[in-house]
Formats: structure tokens, C-alpha cells, sequence
């Protein structure tokens, strides 16, 4: 096995605040220092949004799917937003994520991880630190955490005080998503009637209906069986777990918590956070800050990752080698994928890593019309999607779950999918303020089809590949 060298710098000397003597990138600039230190402080005081207990549990999940022995489904908004903080847009995300859920667990004949990019996704990176428009510029939006998106001076100066509103906001999220998830909503049964209705609706109902009509079949039996909503708790209930990008650090560091029983700490905004394909640098604060924490975490991995780089990276993250501990999230783009994944895939196959591989289809898809708009073509999605399966079949390594931005709501974000929305389209609901979302019917009909592959590519010997 390869040894991978680290940089020169003591690894154990990591502390909650390690980060801020490293070099950092997607900074905002805070006009008022004690300001933003008395915010820090205060959210300090506040009470941990997620326990240390739930991580584990994740960490364990993770672990089965690095082993081909779960699919992971990690999905939601680009950006959440303060103002869509409404019980029925939170409720829509996550009934529709249950539905995918569903779908995949019987193509894949695996338990699926459900991890929403919710109840924190508020902070965003961005290319270029300012924007102009007609000739006056101002600080890029860096998501509702920090600065407004309104295109005013007033609205785009960071202000420490949006964090305590974003802390809030998540704690609110928190509970509904809590009370979905455990109150019966998240019925197997309910979550099927939905698949059904969003069958009969679509273009596509033929192709869908024997998926659809097996699991139909299967609860029946099931139920025969006598395992009921009523005797069987794992159909009556779900769990959940959210997640977001650990970009703003002061935010992080405020609730980063001591776990009384293990004594370790966890970010405790999130039960899983992971750093993008621009905050990866190996001496960088984001990586530091991330190092330390045992949260499951995740690593963007876009076409400019070298396989050296991305070995010390994961030395750094994860010297351990602990199952469940580190995610690495493909976003390559349909065009690149081929190229660029396999020789990565080969690499921490061959140092030994135990490590789930995620498709991201969405960020290495983003084009821009002829009218200026960004968006997504379904196509290319889904081509990524069967590319990352290809490969990794190939390259003997279980293809751990998708990544995807998208939302319970009828937006008109993508191009494409079975109603074939065209770019006329697009301004009928374009509502993001960042990248485009599938909508829920366009992320069913992803699962659906991503569930064929699953099915379709059942092998007697996924217990072989895991174990090797």
C-alpha cells in the first residue's frame, strides 16, 4: 500500500479554532469585528441542533454503503432560503425525498440512507467575490446566512446577526422534519399512494407501473405476513438525517460541541457536513476545521482533483481509515466523467479506503442559455448518473448514492425530464436564487429510473465485491 505524505504540521494539535491560522477561501468580510465575535459567543451558549448520538448512527449507516450494503439518497435545496421557511415547502421536500427513497430501496434491494440537504444548506460559494450589474458593484450573495440577494449595497454587507436567525430557522426545521419522520407520516404504505398517484400523472406510467405494481405487491405480502404499521415500527416511521456545506467556520465553530460520552468533538449544526470542490485546499482552514470534528463528513470531487491530492486529502480527513467516516461526492459532469473518475476510484481501491463513492450529477451540468439563465438538462443528469454506475462496476467499487439539488415544489428550473420542459419554459416558475433544482415530479422520475439501474444491475456477487 501507498504511503501518502501530509504536510508539516502537528495533526494532533487540532482544536475547535485551529482553522483560523490557516489560510482561507469564500470568506465574507465582516465590517465589525466584535460584532461578529459577540454573535459567535452567543451561539456558543445555545443548545446543539443535533446530538453526537445521531452521527454515530449515520457513521454507521455510511459504512454499509461504502460496503454496497445501502444506497445513499442526499438531496434538497441549492440555497435554503429565510423566506421559504413555510411547514408546507418543508413538508413537500421531504415527502418527496420518502418517495424516491422508496423506489430506490426496492431497485436496489438495499436500505437507503435519507439525508436532506436541509435545516442549515444557508451559505454559498461563490466564483467571484463581487457582481456588478449596469455598472455598479457590490459583494457577491453568499446565501441568506450571511447577506440578502436583493442587488442593493444595504442588503449585501454581512451581518453576524443573520447566523442567530439561520440557528433558529434550523431548529424549526429540525422539529417538523423530526415529526414527519416519527409521527406516521413517513408511513411505507402513505409513501406508496403518493408513488401511485405520481404513476397515473405521468407521461411515462408504463414504464413506471410494474416497479410501482411489485411494490404494491410486496407490502401486500408483507401485511399478510403480519407486519403492519401497527406491529412493524420500521414501516411506520423513518429516520432522517440533515446536512449541509461547513463553509461559514465562525458558524460552525459556535456549535461545535464536547460529547459527553466519548469526550470527542461534533459540529453539531448538522449530522453530516462535507467542503466543496473550491474550500479543499489540504492546509486550508476548511479542511483543518473539518479534520477535527467525528461527524460522517463528505469531500466534493470535481474534474480538477488529481488522485495524489485527493489521497493526501483523505489521509488528512480520515487517517483512520474509519468505515463511514468520510463520503467522497463525485460532480464531474456528464462530459468529463468517463475521463476522470476511474483513475480515482482505482486509487482508494487500491490504498484500502473504505470509503462511499456519491454521484453528484448536478454541479458539472449547469449551463447557461441563449437568454442568460442557468439551468440543467435532465439528459445529462441521468447520463452522469449511469456513467458513475459503469464505472463503477468496472472498477469493482459499490456505487454509494446520489447527490442532487432539488425540491418538492412545480418550479420550471431544468430542461427536460418526461414533460419535456423546453428553455420557453423556464420562466414560468424560476425561483431559485442560485442553481437550478429538479422539481418533484422530475426527481421521481430520477428515481425511478436511477431504481431500474439499481435492479437491472443486482449482481450475485455484490457480497464478493464489498468484501474485497
Amino acid at each position: 500500500m501507498t504511503t501518502t505524505a501530509l504536510p508539516d504540521r502537528d495533526t494532533a494539535s487540532w482544536t475547535p479554532d485551529s482553522w483560523r491560522s490557516r489560510p482561507i477561501r469564500q470568506v465574507p468580510a465582516y465590517p465589525d469585528a466584535d460584532r461578529l465575535a459577540a454573535m459567535e459567543a452567543r451561539l456558543h451558549r445555545f443548545p446543539p441542533l443535533v446530538f453526537a448520538g445521531e452521527a454515530r448512527r449515520l457513521k454507521a449507516s455510511l459504512a454499509l454503503a461504502a460496503e454496497g450494503r445501502a444506497f445513499v439518497l442526499h438531496g434538497g435545496d441549492c440555497a435554503e432560503s429565510f423566506g421559504d421557511f413555510t411547514a408546507n415547502i418543508i413538508r413537500d421536500t421531504f415527502r418527496v425525498l420518502l418517495q424516491m427513497a422508496v423506489v430506490l430501496t426496492f431497485g436496489g434491494a438495499l436500505p437507503v440512507v435519507k439525508l436532506g440537504r436541509m435545516a442549515g444548506q444557508f451559505a454559498k460559494p461563490r466564483s467571484s467575490d463581487t457582481e456588478t450589474i449596469g455598472g455598479v458593484t457590490l459583494p457577491s450573495y453568499r446565501g441568506d446566512i450571511v447577506n440578502g440577494p436583493e442587488f442593493s449595497a444595504e442588503s449585501r454587507i454581512p451581518d453576524p446577526a443573520r447566523m442567530e436567525f439561520g440557528y433558529f430557522q434550523s431548529a424549526g426545521t429540525l422539529n417538523l422534519l423530526r415529526a414527519f419522520a416519527s409521527g406516521g407520516y413517513a408511513d411505507l404504505h402513505e409513501v406508496h399512494r403518493w408513488n401511485l398517484d405520481f404513476v397515473r400523472r405521468s407521461p411515462l406510467a408504463e414504464r413506471y407501473h410494474d416497479l410501482s405494481a411489485r411494490i404494491d405487491e410486496t407490502l401486500q405480502f408483507m401485511a399478510a405476513c403480519g407486519m403492519t404499521s401497527q406491529s412493524t415500527p420500521q414501516i411506520h416511521e423513518t429516520e432522517f438525517y440533515t446536512s449541509h456545506e461547513a463553509l461559514l467556520l465562525p458558524y460552525e465553530q459556535a456549535l461545535t460541541r464536547v460529547d459527553s460520552t466519548s469526550g470527542d468533538h461534533y459540529a453539531c449544526s448538522a449530522h453530516f457536513l462535507w467542503i466543496g470542490d473550491r474550500t479543499r485546499q489540504l492546509d486550508g482552514a476548511h479542511v483543518e476545521f473539518m479534520r477535527g470534528v467525528k461527524n460522517p463528513i463528505g469531500m466534493k470531487v470535481g474534474p480538477s482533483m488529481e488522485e495524489d491530492d485527493m489521497l493526501r486529502l483523505i489521509e488528512r480527513l480520515d487517517p483512520a481509515n474509519e468505515p463511514g467516516r468520510l463520503t467522497l461526492i463525485a460532480r464531474m459532469g456528464a462530459e468529463h466523467v468517463a475521463a476522470k473518475l476511474p483513475k480515482l476510484l482505482r486509487a482508494t481501491r487500491r490504498e484500502g479506503r473504505r470509503i462511499a463513492w456519491v454521484c453528484d450529477p448536478m454541479h458539472g451540468n449547469t449551463i447557461t442559455t441563449a437568454g442568460r439563465v442557468k439551468t440543467r438538462r435532465f439528459d445529462a443528469i441521468l447520463s452522469e448518473v449511469r456513467c458513475f454506475f459503469d464505472i463503477s462496476e468496472a472498477e469493482a467499487t459499490a456505487p454509494g448514492g446520489v447527490h442532487v439539488e432539488m425540491t418538492g415544489q412545480d418550479v420550471t428550473e431544468c430542461i427536460g425530464g418526461a414533460r419535456q420542459l423546453s428553455e420557453a419554459d423556464l420562466g414560468a416558475r424560476y425561483e431559485t436564487f442560485c442553481d437550478p433544482r429538479l422539481n418533484a415530479e422530475q426527481s421521481l422520475e430520477l428515481a425511478f429510473l436511477i431504481a431500474a439501474e439499481l435492479k437491472s444491475r443486482r449482481a450475485p456477487n455484490r457480497t464478493d465485491i464489498a468484501a474485497q
